[in-house]
């Protein structure tokens, strides 16, 4: 393979990263609205907040796996991904604390679900502020990327360029994975639904 024939090769591959990054950050807007919406009224809708939580799962760590794929190659020197150049400063500095801030969430939520206060008390407060916090940081980034994302959200469906099926069977099957890990934790007890009466 000749430097041309591998310039658009990781050319290529910088613009199905893009169009994949796009497609589920479009699909993640409504959960992703919907599980802080129940989060506000948590004692009413604790399942469905916890269902919702449990289904973005795996379309959430298809993003962040999107974006660190990104990130990785652009910080070890790829020649057009460092081409493209960085986020805007602002996104660029916002990045990691999203990302930690998504894992923090996420991760005392489900601790939260399984064991309750066994682990000490801290986690619902951690979970709640964490909670507030990423809403902010999230809001940010969707108004800084609401112009390009929905682009590259469409674009597979409007040309089908190459790896656009595999992209598309990407995300939905990160959307199968959450609607069956919801499905699974559904019938584990859990000391929140006790004391709510299940939502």
């Amino acid at each position: 393979m000749n430097a041309r024939e591998r310039q658009t090769e990781v050319g290529d591959h910088l613009e199905a990263n893009a169009r994949l990054t796009g497609t589920v950050a479009i699909v993640l807007l409504l959960p992703l609205a919907l599980v802080l919406a129940t989060g506000l009224a948590v004692h009413r809708f604790l399942l469905i907040h916890a269902l919702i939580g449990f289904l973005l799962i795996p379309p959430v760590l298809l993003k962040l796996g999107s974006v660190g794929y990104r990130f990785v190659r652009y910080y070890t020197g790829a020649p057009l991904y460092r081409a493209a150049g960085p986020p805007r400063p602002a996104m660029r500095l916002l990045g990691p604390v999203t990302v930690v801030l998504t894992l923090v969430v996420f991760g005392t939520g489900v601790e939260l679900w399984l064991f309750g206060y066994r682990f000490g008390f801290a986690w619902a407060p951690v979970h709640h502020a964490s909670s507030y916090i990423w809403f902010a940081a999230m809001l940010v980034h969707v108004i800084n990327y609401l112009s390009e994302a929905p682009r590259l959200a469409l674009a597979d469906w409007r040309d089908h360029w190459r790896g656009a099926s595999s992209r598309q069977t990407l995300v939905a099957g990160s959307l199968l994975l959450g609607i069956v890990l919801a499905a699974a934790m559904l019938p584990l007890p859990t000391p929140f639904a006790l004391s709510t009466g299940g939502g």
